[in-house]
């Protein structure tokens, strides 16, 4: 049978899908909004600072330095196949559910409470994550050059969780490497803000949503583009980072930049892995 014609079939034969809400379709209206928008007002003040930060890192950061600190970087964001990198505690969602009149057993309990109640859970893992990720950024800035290669992984590691996070507020659970396409691809929306990258992250969480669904292992997009853009993605995300993050070398502004930088990675990191949480919770109830 014909691939078009089969999945004709299918959708015709699948059960009636849950309806979303008034409240629901208002959150998709908002994620919608957030896809197909420019580049965030923070982006654009991050890129309007960094001018003068990246001219002089091109006067004090040699292409040896550049191809190290991305080295390091890739083979952190590589590393994310390897189980022991996805570290994450469920008990802390639970106990903000329990304090917020959440009450779950498990994370995926909480798929069924309401979305305004898991926007204010999830919101409530920004702040410490955003302050930690800057104090971090701040104290290996000192350092100058020798701690930017150990910097970012930790960055990553914030962010990680970060992600988690927010994907266990909406009752998604996202510990193991299996998770590493969708993971990679809100940190590709987080350091580039694109507009490409906000599309390729919710084609991803449809497929997420899917496995959820069907009670299937996710194993991310099959098709050979997605999968030779994940081969690169690592490199793509380091490269795109380190723009900003060598500016910790320039001698009396690597504190500054260092905490800077984080602070507005981590931000990112936020907003996108809410938006692609709150879609993976409503594809996932809409195909139930």
């Amino acid at each position: 049978m014909p691939r078009v014609v089969e999945a004709v079939v299918l959708f015709f034969l699948m059960p009636d899908t849950m309806r979303l809400t008034d409240e629901e379709k208002a959150v998709r209206r908002e994620i919608e909004d957030w896809q197909h928008a420019d580049a965030s007002v923070a982006s654009q003040a991050m890129d309007w600072a960094m001018r003068p930060v990246d001219w002089a890192v091109e006067q004090v950061v040699s292409p040896d330095q550049m191809d190290q600190v991305t080295d390091r970087v890739e083979q952190f964001l590589s590393t994310l196949s390897d189980a022991s990198e996805w570290t994450h505690a469920a008990d802390d969602i639970l106990a903000a559910a329990e304090d917020r009149g959440l009450p779950a057993e498990s994370v995926q309990d909480l798929r069924n409470r309401p979305v305004a109640d898991l926007d204010e859970l999830a919101r409530s893992r920004f702040r410490q994550n955003t302050l930690l990720a800057a104090l971090e950024g701040g104290g290996t800035g000192l350092a100058g050059t020798a701690f930017v290669a150990a910097d970012i992984p930790l960055l990553f590691t914030i962010n990680l969780r970060l992600i988690q996070q927010i994907a266990a507020s909406y009752g998604f659970s996202l510990e193991g490497p299996m998770f590493r396409p969708l993971v990679l691809s809100i940190f590709n929306v987080a350091a580039s803000g694109g507009r490409e990258a906000r599309n390729e992250a919710l084609r991803e969480v449809s497929v997420a949503a899917a496995a959820f669904a069907d009670d299937l292992d996710y194993a991310g997009r099959v098709s050979g583009t997605f999968r030779d853009q994940n081969r690169h993605l690592p490199r793509e995300i380091a490269k795109t980072l380190l723009e900003r993050k060598l500016g910790q070398t320039v001698p009396l502004a690597g504190a500054a930049v260092g905490a800077g930088v984080n602070y507005w990675f981590t931000t990112q990191t936020a907003e996108s892995a809410f938006m692609c949480a709150r879609a993976l919770y409503l594809d996932w109830k809409e195909r139930r």
